[in-house]
């Protein structure tokens, strides 16, 4: 944290946090001097400035023992907050702030970080003595979410502050960074004023296009061409440099230029950049990239880009990108990091908003996120990710969006193994794209397999109420595809129940059972009175209409009578129109194919289950030693900083930590430890050699060795046939019989921990049953409950039972050490031997790594 970190304020305002140096001495003495002698009696009591002058001295020198945060807003220091340790396990914390960002949030958000650093070095209570009159500190300080006690002292409150974070501060912090996040974007989708820097007279190039894309839509505020070698361009007066005050930029300037402009729009105090050059880190010129962003953030601009088309909200009226054509107004709002892709989801979607992010240096999907959530335009969120700039904030923030909105994201790059070398089970199973699929599945995010499935579910959701549940109802023309609809409804675990008798009155020829079959020669009315019957009848959630034009009473006089027969429906119905996607009416999607409207459907009703369920079941507390944890992590990578494989004798040592459930074990050096060892353990044993990673693979698993001979016998050939690989081995007292099962997990630096459970021993590979969770893992008996082999838990064909909940104590146990410890990079156990008596592990393979310890997620940054 020495060159500290950017934050969002409540305005949108940004400003630089870092540690408090002794080199601001002097920006020390100038916040004073900008500081009323008031605010300076509030902070001092006593001696006005005079005192605040002389305690900068001492906070500067080297005699400090304080831990102090400043913040910067436009280069200039404008407050400092620090926490005096005093040796009793508590802290005094004071702050001061600049009068000018009175009101922006900054003392909430510098109290907020401060109070995090000092539960981090070991401070459990924080000491604050403030003025009675000093109301708005004592506001500050009650709403801040941390527990606290006071006490009145002659016109003195002296508060306690318990530094443990609390649930209310994670919840005061959310929606604080919430608040701030939308407050930055506001002026870049809604400006009250757009320029365009490099607005050209030639028509074909992008400033001009963008230009002409603002006055063709009905831009309704000013729009500054920015052009010194112009006089006017597309019937507007041209300006050397960018106007003051203007809201949003669009820059489509050479990459040389776009520093100096970016320095340009610094000094005209522009609230958002949008830089559609390209030429930037997707060419390799990061430092450029890094430049630009820094420009941006020290002037509190926000950042789209660069190499983007540009940003559109259609209720503004504002078309600030170079789109070949004009997008439509709807209630999907779109962020897409490849123009293309944005482009081609253009043609096809009806927008509430459109914003293409490009490199990504600074606007991201978690801050479009934030800004849609309270959007009223905004019904439906659409993400094509290449990247996640900061995938576990995304996590949190989606989950809480999705609660309200639905949010779809089609993420590039499924196929990438990964960036490191992994070896065990669980690691060559949790591969990057499956740690996207964990970390969306928790957040109620649908994922999808491409763009056609986004914009295929996209229109359903944003025309159509979420279904009520799976019962489908499907009526039509077309006998082929209907069976098609009703074959893809069994495939997605949708249901097509029986139907009341005498709901659908049809001629003599109909099949009215469910698919309803009205035959070829179904008039538009029949349809539209079959339609009508099935949209009012309880029995059914869901509505599919399925036609094949020009039979009957032809396409449009049939979309019009199922436009008038759902009009008041109140349930979701959609329609395959044969070849067709469109809407009908605007309000019913329609299908070229039953299998894409099915697919749509289930995607919706999944998601419409997971709205119904987000009361997850809270997190069972774990007794861990995580401290006596750290130790051994530590201890190990202070003797191999490379990271290692633990040894059989360490890793089970870890993980008593944690409460994991383990076979006991002995080390052995040779065949006669060996039979030592199996004679102390009781026969029959298992040997199991030491060295490599898959031993079974190779030879290195005896089992069920019945004399201390046969342990001898099987120790010589073992080593025989190993060699030098082998390093020794160990001895474990054979197990009665039970279900073998695979719990482990992987950490990645930037998704975070993931958890892995499924059929395990050799079955591990071969059948890959597995499933997968973020913790904490709160729901580890449904994650059983996904696996193919889930029966066996519960008493299959005779056999008995295991300890269900035994056996999820140990995933929820390995959580919370993936959790608690990121250096743990693979672990696997397996198998885990779960029978009626608990769940055992046999095998426990660990390997710890150095890593850069994950960013606290109540600590409010800007990545």
């Amino acid at each position: 944290m020495s060159d500290g970190y950017d934050v969002l304020l409540r305005d949108g305002g940004i400003a630089h946090v870092r540690p408090l140096r002794p080199g601001d001495r002097t920006a020390l003495h100038e916040l004073v001097e900008h500081s009323s002698e008031r605010s300076a009696y509030l902070r001092f009591f006593t001696g006005g400035r005079g005192t605040a002058h002389a305690y900068m001295d001492r906070v500067t020198s080297g005699a400090y023992r304080g831990h102090a945060l400043v913040a910067t807003v436009r280069g200039r220091l404008v407050a400092v907050a620090e926490y005096i340790p005093v040796g009793d396990g508590s802290a005094d914390l004071a702050i001061l702030i600049d009068d000018a960002v009175h009101g922006h949030g900054l003392g909430t958000l510098l109290l907020e970080h401060a109070a995090l650093d000092a539960a981090e070095h070991g401070t459990r209570t924080l000491v604050a003595d403030v003025l009675a009159e000093n109301r708005p500190m004592l506001r500050v300080l009650r709403d801040l979410g941390l527990d606290t006690s006071r006490r009145a002292e002659a016109g003195m409150t002296h508060i306690d502050i318990t530094a443990r974070p609390t649930a209310r501060l994670r919840a005061g912090i959310e929606a604080r960074d919430h608040e701030a996040a939308r407050a930055s974007l506001a002026r870049v989708l809604s400006p009250r004023s757009v320029a365009v820097i490099g607005a050209s007279r030639n028509e074909r190039a992008v400033g001009h296009r963008v230009l002409r894309n603002l006055i063709d839509g009905g831009f309704p505020g000013p729009v500054h061409p920015v052009n010194p070698e112009a006089a006017e361009v597309a019937g507007l007066a041209c300006h050397a440099t960018v106007p003051d005050g203007v809201d949003l930029a669009v820059v489509a300037v050479p990459a040389r230029q776009v520093l100096e402009v970016a320095g340009d729009c610094a000094r005209a105090g522009v609230a958002g950049l949008v830089v559609l050059t390209s030429g930037f880190a997707e060419a390799g010129q990061r430092e450029a990239e890094a430049e630009l962003l820094r420009l941006c953030r020290s002037a509190g601009m926000r950042l789209v880009g660069p190499n983007c088309l540009g940003v559109v909200n259609t209720g503004a009226r504002l078309n600030a990108s170079f789109l070949p054509h004009r997008p439509v107004r709807g209630r999907v709002a779109l962020m897409s990091q490849s123009g293309a892709v944005g482009a081609a989801l253009l043609e096809r979607l009806e927008v509430s908003s459109f914003v293409s992010v490009g490199d990504k240096a600074d606007v991201s999907g978690n801050d479009l996120l934030e800004y849609w959530e309270d959007d009223p335009g905004t019904d439906v969120i659409a993400l094509y990710l290449e990247s996640f700039g900061n995938p576990r904030k995304f996590a949190r923030i989606a989950r809480r969006v999705a609660a309200r909105k639905p949010i779809l994201l089609v993420k590039s790059g499924r196929s990438h193994a990964g960036g490191r070398a992994v070896r065990s089970h669980t690691a060559a199973a949790a591969t990057p794209d499956v740690a996207v699929d964990a970390l969306t599945r928790a957040a109620g995010v649908i994922r999808l397999d491409s763009v056609r499935d986004l914009i295929d579910t996209a229109k359903l959701l944003a025309a159509q109420p979420l279904p009520r549940g799976r019962r489908v109802a499907v009526v039509g023309n077309s006998g082929g595809p209907q069976a098609m609809a009703a074959d893809a409804c069994e495939g997605h675990g949708l249901s097509v129940p029986e139907l009341p008798p005498g709901l659908i009155e049809a001629r003599a020829a109909a099949a009215v059972g469910n698919p309803v079959d009205l035959t070829a020669d179904a008039t538009a009315a029949e349809i539209g009175a079959a339609v009508a019957a099935l949209t009012a009848s309880p029995e059914v959630d869901v509505v599919l209409i399925v036609y094949t034009p020009p039979f009957g009473s032809g396409l449009e006089e049939t979309c019009r009578a199922i436009a008038e027969a759902t009009k008041n429906a109140g349930k979701t119905v959609l329609a395959c129109v044969a070849g067709r996607d469109t809407l009908i009416d605007g309000r019913v999607p329609a299908y070229a194919f039953p299998e894409q409207a099915i697919a749509a459907l289930a995607r919706a009703v999944r998601y419409a289950e997971w709205r119904q369920d987000l009361t997850e079941p809270a997190d069972v507390p774990v007794q861990v030693d995580d401290r006596g944890a750290r130790a051994i992590v530590e201890a190990e990578l202070a003797a191999s900083p490379e990271g290692r494989w633990l040894s059989p004798a360490t890793a089970p040592r870890l993980l008593r930590c944690y409460g994991v459930t383990l076979v006991e074990s002995v080390q052995v050096d040779g065949p006669d430890t060996a039979a030592a060892a199996a004679r102390r353990l009781g026969l029959p044993v298992a040997l199991k050699a030491v060295g490599p990673v898959h031993k079974s693979d190779v030879g290195g698993v005896r089992l069920d060795l019945r004399t201390e001979d046969e342990v001898r016998r099987a120790y010589r050939e073992m080593a025989a046939r190993l060699g030098a690989e082998m390093t020794g081995a160990i001895v474990q007292p054979m197990l009665a019989g039970g279900v073998e099962m695979i719990v482990g997990g992987v950490n990645y630096p930037a998704f975070g921990p993931l958890v892995m459970a499924g059929m395990g021993g050799k079955m591990a590979d071969l059948l890959a049953d597995r499933a997968f969770r973020v913790p904490p893992v709160t729901d580890a008996e449904r994650m059983l409950g996904e696996l193919r082999c889930a029966p066996l838990l519960h008493g299959y064909r005779g056999m008995p039972a295991v300890d269900v909940e035994a056996l999820t104590g140990q995933i929820r146990r390995v959580g919370r050490l993936l959790d608690d410890l990121p250096q743990v990079a693979e672990l696997d156990l397996n198998p885990v031997i779960a029978s009626p008596d608990g769940a055992v592990t046999v095998d426990a393979r660990i390997r710890v790594s150095l890593c850069e310890p994950p960013p606290s997620p109540l600590l409010r940054r800007l990545r």
